[in-house]
């Protein structure tokens, strides 16, 4: 070897002089440090982490069993150090009893397996009880894959469990109530490429969609399985699509439908819809109501008031036609009386006899109206008599025949030995000859028939609420139970519809192109007078009956209700005394006075009651006879009667009046009126009234 190398060699192997390494040394402590700062700077982040967050911290070393818990644990659970140590024993006794074997199920695969996990489990805390918390874990292992640590964190999820166990205590009491509601409810999703489409409904919703399991309609339109219809009977699937997307939109919808059972049968049912917001998805719940029974409720309530309305009418018209005949009356009572002074004192040759003879005429037709309108106003009861219907009919029959088309035929079906009813004969024959004649135009060109038939019938309650409803509603009390005897008109005519009956009745209705008169108005009036009843049967097109039923004879409550005819009126009777008039229309005491006057008595006269009085005080040894008018200022004839009878019991006095017998003399029985006079009368009705009160 050369020197050269040997040198070379020698100073390679020879130590760094001090210089270096210490230059060395200083790198290494610099990293040292640097090191040791980072770790300081990282305990700092990680110190502010755990103060910042509000889970709790936990380490547990599995080789030594130390287990460490952070600050934000304890404060979560409430134990400080002294209270409860950090070891795994001491967090395992604070598990729920019943959630003990879970978390260890969850836990020890993590310990064994290094397995991560999450689980959710109650810790009784040291102020609350036992409150839910959520922990996660991860573990950390050796070269060798041995598990060497595990943490964690644990946070508190008390009051979400308790919203989530809120709302799940809600979901069930909502399904309960779902599914117990006895409406129908039924839940829809809605969308503009699939409609509306059923995801639930409870068991009361089936017999709504005509089916008997739920699968049948999940998943199906309503429109598939029970056409839904408005209450005009129209299907609307355009209707019911505007409703529903309506109702998607959020604005609640109320409204009613027609429904079909699975045998057919409609029902009614009033609908409720409204947008639910339920995880997300927008859906339409739905409560269906049956509203049959009130739909029909509420029908039969709108006829009742139909039919308390038209009798409210009727009777409005009943007494403004009381009214105008009872003043109507009045006025032809000088008319027909003032005829009848004048014929009696003219010349048979007179050529103004002709001219008196027609206003007679005229004025007595003018009184059958006014007849008439007293029979529509259900006061026309003038003489009443027993009357035998089949007699009645009998005695009409000729009239009857003469009345009808030609192409008509009238067969009679009379019964024999029927029980009489009291009543009007005149007004029963007027019954009759409506009924006959409407019969016979119902018919019209055609061939037909009319049966004309009596019989009598025990009429429980049924069959008498079964009657005309506006003749029943109008009447002041219900019809008695018992035997009645009645009067049917039958015809084979063109019939009537229901909106017809209901009018039937009504002033100056008529079917035909001309019509006048009151007709069955007046009818009616006679029906309810008598406290009778009218049953109607009708058909379009298949024809009408008309049954007139009339309560058999009793015993009367009211002498005048039940006066019969008078009999030979003594053309030539002639009185004496003085005879009083009071009423406050002039040309009646006018006229009633040539009348008592030329039947030989004398005439005092009185304009009311308070100068009647007066007057037959001044003249009560000389009048032998008041004639009283019911209706008069300042005092009327009913306290009038009364004062007279007060002061003068034995004094005779007869009711005057524009009205019915009946209604005029009702407040008058027992109590000695003498008698009753319908205005307007004429000097022989006076005179027969006369005779019968004083005798001959």
């Amino acid at each position: 070897m050369s020197s050269d190398t040997k040198s070379q060699d020698e100073c390679l192997s020879e130590p760094e002089p001090p210089r270096a390494r210490a230059a060395e040394l200083e790198r290494a402590l610099a990293d040292r440090e640097q090191a040791l700062a980072a770790l300081r700077e990282s305990e700092k982040r990680f110190e502010l982490a755990i103060r910042g967050t509000s889970d709790g911290l936990w380490e547990w070393t599995v080789a030594t069993g130390n287990v460490w818990w952070s600050p934000g644990l304890r404060e979560l659970i409430g134990y400080s150090d002294d209270d409860l140590p950090a070891t795994y024993e001491s967090w395992e006794s604070l598990l729920h009893p019943d959630d003990r074997e879970t978390v260890l199920e969850a836990v020890n695969p993590h310990i064994e397996k290094g397995q991560t996990y999450r689980i959710e489990y109650r810790l009784r805390t040291k102020t609350d009880g036992y409150r839910w918390f959520q922990a996660r874990g991860a573990v950390a292992t050796d070269e060798s894959g041995k598990p060497v640590r595990t943490a964690g964190s644990i946070r508190d999820i008390n009051e979400q469990k308790m919203a989530e166990e809120a709302l799940r205590e809600s979901e069930e009491k909502y399904r309960s109530l779902f599914e117990s509601s006895r409406d129908s409810c039924f839940i829809l999703s809605v969308s503009e490429e699939d409609g509306a489409r059923l995801v639930d409904c409870n068991e009361s919703a089936l017999p709504l969609f005509g089916c008997t399991e739920r699968h049948q309609i999940l998943g199906k339109s309503p429109e598939e399985f029970s056409p839904l219809r408005q209450p005009d009977g129209k299907p609307s699937a355009e209707k019911a699509r505007q409703v529903t997307m309506a109702a998607m939109a959020g604005n609640p919808q109320l409204f009613e439908w027609e429904h079909h059972r699975l045998d057919g049968t409609p029902f009614f049912v009033e609908v409720t819809m409204g947008r639910i917001d339920f995880k997300g998805q927008a859906l339409i719940q739905g409560v269906a109501r049956d509203i049959t029974e009130r739909k029909r409720a509420e029908e039969e309530k709108l006829a009742l008031q139909r039919q308390l309305l038209h009798a409210q009418k009727l009777e409005s018209l009943g007494v403004l036609a009381g009214g105008i005949a009872h003043d109507f009356n009045n006025m032809l009572m000088a008319i027909l009386g003032n005829a009848g002074l004048a014929l009696d004192k003219l010349s048979p040759m007179s050529p103004a006899r002709g001219n008196l003879e027609e206003i007679e005429k005229a004025s007595k037709r003018a009184a059958e109206l006014a007849t008439q309108m007293l029979a529509y106003s259900g006061k026309g009861r003038f003489v009443v008599e027993p009357i035998d219907a089949g007699e009645l009919v009998e005695e009409m029959a000729h009239l009857l025949e003469v009345s009808i088309s030609k192409k008509t035929m009238l067969k009679y079906n009379l019964a024999q030995s029927l029980p009489t009813f009291d009543g009007d004969a005149t007004q029963i024959r007027q019954v009759v000859m409506n009924f006959v004649i409407n019969a016979s135009e119902a018919i019209g060109d055609k061939s037909g028939g009319i049966a004309l038939s009596t019989g009598a019938i025990d009429c429980d309650r049924a069959y008498l609420d079964d009657v005309n409803e506006v003749l029943r509603a109008s009447l002041d009390e219900s019809l008695r139970e018992g035997v009645y005897t009645y009067l049917e008109v039958a015809d084979t005519g063109c019939g009537m519809d229901a909106e017809t009956i209901e009018k039937v009745f009504d002033p100056f209705f008529t079917t035909k192109f001309a019509g006048r008169g009151l007709g069955m108005s007046a009818v009616l009036g006679i029906v309810r007078g008598h406290k009778g009843a009218i049953k109607i049967d009708s058909e379009v097109g298949k024809g009408t009956t008309f049954k007139v039923l009339f309560p058999a004879t009793e015993p009367a409550e009211n002498g005048f209700a039940v006066q019969r005819k008078a009999e030979g009126e003594g053309k030539d009777w002639r009185g004496s005394g003085t005879v009083l008039i009071a009423d406050d229309e002039e040309t009646v005491r006018a006229v009633s006075k040539q009348m008592l006057e030329r039947m030989g008595f004398g005439v005092l006269t009185a304009q009311d009651g308070r100068e009647a009085l007066k007057v037959l005080g001044e003249h009560a040894g000389e009048i032998v006879c008041v004639l009283l008018d019911l209706t008069m200022p300042h005092m009327d004839g009913e306290e009038a009667f009364r004062e007279m009878r007060r002061l003068h019991p034995g004094i005779v006095v007869i009711l005057c009046s524009g009205y019915n017998e009946q209604d005029a003399t009702e407040r008058f029985a027992g109590k000695g009126l003498a008698g009753f006079i319908q205005k307007p009368y004429r000097s022989d009705g006076l005179r027969a009234k006369l005779r019968e009160v004083l005798g001959s």
